[in-house]
């Protein structure tokens, strides 16, 4: 773990789902190729190429934001998007998610100490309840939210700033982040959250994770608690 201690409590944590506290085997990535094939997008070639690297540099962040930066602000962004929820909906039926070791642990230890706690997704409204009752964490955290909930998904800090109110932070130096990814990291930075924790269970390591603005770097949530207790 890397990070210095804080003098300040921590009274809100914004936890991500998808390879910080849910293990989807790729899921992600496989819902975004068959959002493509959906669209027409040869399933070879430069062009293809070049959009799953695009996907996979900016996992994290709102997959719509995605979608248009692919194929233009319009209706193919627009049906993309929706094959790719309708895959990767398909792909949580099949029961191919599970929670990350101890991420529900985690939660629990969290508000057991005081600390509220904010699922937060780059999915949509209907794709993160889907996912919450697969898992059975409709009742999990305080808050769950998606970026159609606050505005703009990572990274800007715009979810982070919606949990700090709804939770009722007293101040964004009292809000802690968690994910794996760089868009994680900014979006916490961005909304001056005194604690961004990146986890190395994920799309990124600690090299980009550092460098997109974690103050700590953890093996998995499960060390969160700790980081959280230390301020």
């Amino acid at each position: 773990m890397t990070g210095g201690a804080g003098s300040r409590p921590i009274e809100v944590v914004c936890l991500d789902l998808a390879g910080t506290t849910v293990a989807d085997g790729g899921l992600v990535e496989e819902a975004f190729l068959a959002a493509l094939d959906a669209v027409g997008v040869p399933d070879d070639g430069p062009t293809r190429d070049a959009m799953l690297g695009h996907v996979r540099s900016t996992m994290g962040t709102s997959k719509i934001t995605v979608f248009r930066a692919l194929l233009g602000d319009g209706p193919p962004a627009d049906a993309a998007n929706r094959a790719f929820e309708h895959a990767y909906e398909v792909l949580l039926d099949a029961g191919r998610v599970a929670p990350l070791p101890g991420a529900a642990a985690t939660v629990d230890a969290l508000r057991a100490s005081g600390v509220k706690v904010a699922l937060c997704t780059g999915f949509s409204r209907a794709t993160l309840e889907k996912l919450l009752e697969v898992l059975g964490w409709q009742d999990l955290a305080d808050l769950a939210l998606c970026p159609g909930d606050a505005g703009r998904g990572r990274p800007y800090p715009d979810m982070v700033l919606t949990a700090a109110l709804r939770l009722g932070a007293s101040a964004m130096w009292s809000v802690a982040v968690a994910g794996d990814t760089a868009a994680d990291m900014e979006s916490g930075a961005r909304a001056g959250a005194s604690v961004v924790a990146g986890v190395c269970t994920g799309a990124d390591g600690p090299r980009r994770l550092l460098a997109s603005g974690a103050t700590h770097v953890l093996a998995t949530v499960a060390e969160l608690p700790e980081v959280v207790a230390d301020r």
